[in-house]
């Protein structure tokens, strides 16, 4: 796939370098020329000096055979902008901008456009560590109607097994974070302490969906 990169700082530079060794052809855009030293000798990918918006500077990094964007420069309207030039005007199917102020963030989101917020992410990361509670979403789809999000699961689900946590409270379990690890869980996986949940669900059963989670199994009468 050819896949275009908005700006070549430590992100830009490092996501360009990854995407080249898994054999995507790469092109990053930059404002600053010097900013491509980031990218280092054996990068083989094309350098364009220009802003991420301009259709030009676009077509010069090869937008209209791209299968991704990324907008990762320093300026969040820079980012939005281009990201939806990418979309809206040049149909790339696959975009993504990183924003630095979260409240903007969802409003982008609504407009289709996948955002990474880092500041808010790494700071709600945090804070659900040192005080968990609720569902905490990671993704939702264009339409808002479905969500990745973590969930809260109280200590009375562990033991049991995820098949069970997934029938009696309606979520598809999409993978569990143990001891800093993804893993991918199967209908027979356990629940340890500790384990961070992981669901995709509809976003209109978020408050059903935290209460079975935090109220723990049904009793099981007559088993």
């Amino acid at each position: 796939m050819h896949i275009v990169i908005m700006g070549c700082g430590r992100v830009g530079s490092a996501l360009a370098q990854t995407l080249e060794q898994q054999g995507h052809t790469v092109a990053v855009i930059d404002q600053d020329p010097t900013a491509f030293r980031r990218l280092g000798p054996g990068f083989g990918g094309r350098r364009v000096t220009g802003v991420g918006f301009d259709q030009d500077t676009l077509r010069e990094a090869g937008i209209e055979e791209a299968g991704a964007f990324a907008a990762v420069s320093s300026g969040d309207n820079s980012n939005i902008i281009s990201a939806r030039v990418a979309r809206e005007m040049f149909g790339v199917e696959n975009v993504a901008a990183r924003i630095y102020d979260p409240r903007r963030a969802e409003v982008y989101q609504r407009l289709g456009i996948p955002t990474v917020a880092t500041v808010r992410w790494t700071a709600d990361q945090m804070l659900r560590r040192l005080l968990p509670s609720g569902a905490e979403p990671l993704w939702r789809d264009p339409t808002g109607g479905v969500q990745l999000a973590e969930v809260h699961t109280s200590t009375d689900w562990v033991g049991h097994k995820i098949s069970r946590l997934q029938e009696e409270t309606g979520v598809r379990v999409a993978f569990l974070t143990r001891l800093g690890e993804a893993i991918l869980p199967t209908s027979q996986t356990v629940l340890q302490e500790g384990d961070l949940v992981h669901v995709m669900m509809r976003t209109d059963e978020v408050d059903k969906v935290e209460a079975a989670f935090a109220k723990g199994p049904e009793e099981e009468g007559g088993h």
